[in-house]
């Protein structure tokens, strides 16, 4: 692991932290638009980017020719770690410029390039991703929506699930079987749906930590012209790769850690319990040792080398933290986790962290699918045993 950073970063670094200090709120204060996932939190990064935009730093590791910056993932990381120091987020773009945009680069057509492109760097267009189904998950390959031929166009049918920020969506790239007579893995292709069609009808999906994130989609007879489609028909399965292949990486760090767990254990008196201390410490050992694997995922990015199965190691290892650190956390604060208003001081905070950890163990690829990744790719064990590929017989 190479930690050597060059000037240029050290120096984008600073230049962003001076920036967002005299331009971004502070966490906490009455500008802070992070708190919940509901329409005022997507408005709110709808105005960030945009802000973001008008002042030169939208699409850091975009290519110039396509509106961005030219950097390397290195420069958008550090400027990551430093907004989430403030009251902001671009996490409603999180889909659109971290995985839509770098996938129509790539698959994408002239005319889909300039409709689209400018319009995600400028906070005008947010974008969900339709890919996981009630059936399909972890196989996504297996899934059912079905896109079939009409004059002019294609008709989907079908369903959708754990679709993040769907209601408030203006676009949705959208995967779907369209020919049932080829293998599972082939026969898909993508679409650019605009989330204002006909027949398109959204059920958010509450969770327990009281956001409505996630949603159900349902698909009746949606008309789409040729035009949606995005690369090859019946070649999805590639751009699928391509946009999932810049979803994992990093563990985020902006959620509460060890300053304040020690700050609640000041407040209740037990910073000086054994027990208490020894939680603490726990805690901050895995927090160093997900800083040294994010340092590690950096030396990569600086050297522009695949992240490759790091990235699993990472998101397993987050999991497994978010869930022990959270436990250490009720453990201090007792009935006031469970009391709190969400996300709403320290105890609020925590009791989000705890009630959002589990889902993390799903997002991104589930524990199980981490650790196939990481025996088969990384440990070069033999894979999982699969079923022979036979051609879809459902019409």
């Amino acid at each position: 692991m190479d930690l050597h950073e060059s000037e240029d970063v050290v120096a984008f670094r600073a230049q962003a932290a001076a920036w967002l200090e005299a331009h971004a709120p502070r966490k906490g204060s009455v500008d802070d638009f992070t708190i919940g996932r509901d329409r005022a939190f997507v408005e709110g990064c709808r105005r960030w980017q945009a802000t973001l935009f008008d002042a030169g730093w939208a699409g850091i590791s975009w290519p110039t020719e396509f509106g961005g910056l030219g950097r390397t993932a290195l420069f958008d990381l550090a400027f990551r770690v430093q907004q989430a120091r403030f009251g902001v987020s671009g996490a409603a773009f999180d889909v659109g410029i971290g995985m839509v945009g770098p996938t129509l680069m790539v698959h994408g057509t002239a005319q889909q390039k300039e409709r689209h492109l400018p319009s995600l760097l400028r906070g005008r267009e947010v974008w969900c991703q339709m890919f996981s189904e009630p059936g399909a998950g972890s196989d996504l390959a297996g899934l059912s929506t079905e896109a079939r031929r009409r004059p002019g166009g294609w008709v989907v049918n079908g369903q959708k699930v754990w679709t993040s920020y769907a209601r408030f969506a203006d676009y949705a790239i959208l995967l779907a079987r369209s020919d049932r007579a080829q293998p599972k893995h082939r026969g898909l292709t993508c679409f650019a749906l605009d989330m204002r069609t006909r027949g398109i009808e959204i059920h958010p999906i509450r969770q327990m930590n009281g956001a409505a994130e996630f949603n159900q989609v349902f698909l009746t007879d949606v008309a789409l012209p040729d035009d949606a489609v995005i690369g090859e028909v019946d070649g999805g399965w590639t751009v699928a790769n391509t946009m999932l292949g810049s979803e994992r990486g990093l563990a985020g760090d902006e959620w509460p850690g060890v300053p304040e767990l020690i700050e609640i254990a000041r407040n209740r008196g037990l910073a000086a319990d054994p027990l208490t201390r020894q939680h603490i410490a726990a805690t901050f050992v895995g927090q160093e040792i997900l800083r040294y694997l994010n340092l590690r995922v950096q030396s990569r990015l600086g050297r522009a080398e695949p992240v490759g199965a790091l990235a699993s190691i990472v998101n397993l290892f987050f999991a497994d933290h978010l869930r022990r650190s959270a436990t250490v956390a009720s453990s201090l604060l007792g009935p006031e986790l469970l009391t709190a208003r969400s996300q709403i001081g320290l105890a609020g905070r925590w009791q989000y962290h705890l009630l959002t950890a589990p889902s993390v163990r799903i997002a991104s690829g589930t524990d199980e699918i981490q650790r196939n990744i990481l025996g088969e790719r990384a440990l070069g064990l033999p894979r999982e045993p699969r079923p022979e590929p036979v051609a879809a017989t459902l019409t």
